[in-house]
């Protein structure tokens, strides 16, 4: 299959990417569409013939399900069973933006969407170019992260032709996705509301919005009956590199770690917000801000940097005890694992 890659930097273009990729879904077929937290491999969620083209494409296991992505509450309503008020206060504040739902799904969300169970996420995204899409549309598109199953999520166009080119029909450049992490998921079918999978709209906020919220359990077992969100599995979003997450308090330190390891520090490439080592070669360090935005941002980035640049080793200073970093410290955890 030949994969055809679309600009959307002028308006132009974005108007010919839009009609061209709603010309693709409504044909039943499954592309990768830029939202502001991660690249999506999208597909009429309507279809379950279509979402099955998503976890083949993929490698994706059939008990992981795929969060729905609409444009605007009434086509969030249409997923759901019922819309209760919390739903409406947290979508009121944060959407469009990087929060999914988890409520009662509907009957017309098909099986292989919620991989059997019986809640469906829903989320409006804030790229406008996903929006176009989905209102050319018309209907809801179920979009996981747009790479093979387990590995590192895309935030650009490049990073989704280099696993899934010739598997997929088009991939629309939008530009780097400007969260870079994937959504908070939050649970609405249980009292008080629990995060399933943190992200950048974290606790706090959220408990400002509609009072009282349960952290996230800390581990959930693979072999877990119907999920009710992606990114709970306890290996996920792994570089091909070992990853190890550390604190260090100087280079000395950092080089002991490493050897207590048993890996060669000379295949070894450092991500570091704080404590900069200098004894590396400067290719193989890269120094993000001490900023859970930014970090969070630049993050994904620099693991496929790392993975195409040979490594065999990746150390990644451990990011700070500090809520606003919890997505953040989830997804290099579930990396290491």
């Amino acid at each position: 299959m030949k994969t055809e890659i679309l600009s959307t930097h002028t308006p132009q273009l974005f108007a010919a990417a839009v009609k061209r990729a709603a010309e693709r879904l409504r044909a039943g077929e499954v592309v990768a569409l830029p939202t502001e937290t991660v690249y999506g491999l999208a597909a009429n969620a309507l279809d379950e013939k279509a979402v099955a083209k998503i976890f083949q494409i993929k490698g994706r296991p059939a008990h992981n399900p795929i969060i729905v992505h609409v444009a605007g509450n009434e086509m969030a309503k249409c997923c759901v069973e019922h819309w209760p008020e919390l739903a409406e206060k947290f979508s009121k504040s944060f959407w469009p933006g990087p929060l999914t739902l988890v409520l009662p799904r509907a009957e017309k969300i098909p099986d292989a969407v919620t991989a059997g169970g019986e809640t469906v996420g829903v989320r409006w995204p804030g790229h406008p170019f996903m929006q176009a899409v989905i209102r050319e549309c018309g209907f809801p598109l179920a979009a996981p992260s747009a790479n093979l199953s387990n590995q590192i999520s895309p935030t650009n166009a490049e990073h989704v032709r280099a696993q899934l080119a010739k598997k997929i029909p088009l991939i629309v450049d939008g530009g780097q996705s400007q969260v870079g992490i994937e959504s908070t998921v939050l649970d609405l079918t249980v009292t008080p509301p629990r995060i399933l999978r943190p992200g950048m709209i974290h606790a706090a906020s959220l408990a400002a919005v509609g009072g009282e919220i349960q952290s996230p359990k800390s581990k959930v077992q693979s072999h877990e009956a119907a999920l009710r969100s992606p990114g709970l599995l306890e290996k996920h979003y792994s570089p091909q590199a070992k990853l190890l997450v550390l604190n260090w308090c100087d280079e000395a330190d950092l080089q002991s770690q490493i050897r207590n390891s048993q890996f060669a520090i000379r295949n070894c490439f450092v991500i570091a917000h704080t404590h900069i080592p200098a004894g590396f070669d400067a290719a193989n360090v890269s120094v993000i801000p001490h900023d859970a935005e930014a970090f969070a941002r630049a993050l994904y980035a620099e693991l496929h940097r790392c993975d195409a640049a040979g490594a065999k080793l990746i150390v990644v200073e451990a990011p700070p005890d500090l809520p606003a970093w919890s997505g953040i410290a989830d997804r290099l955890r579930r990396a290491a694992a």
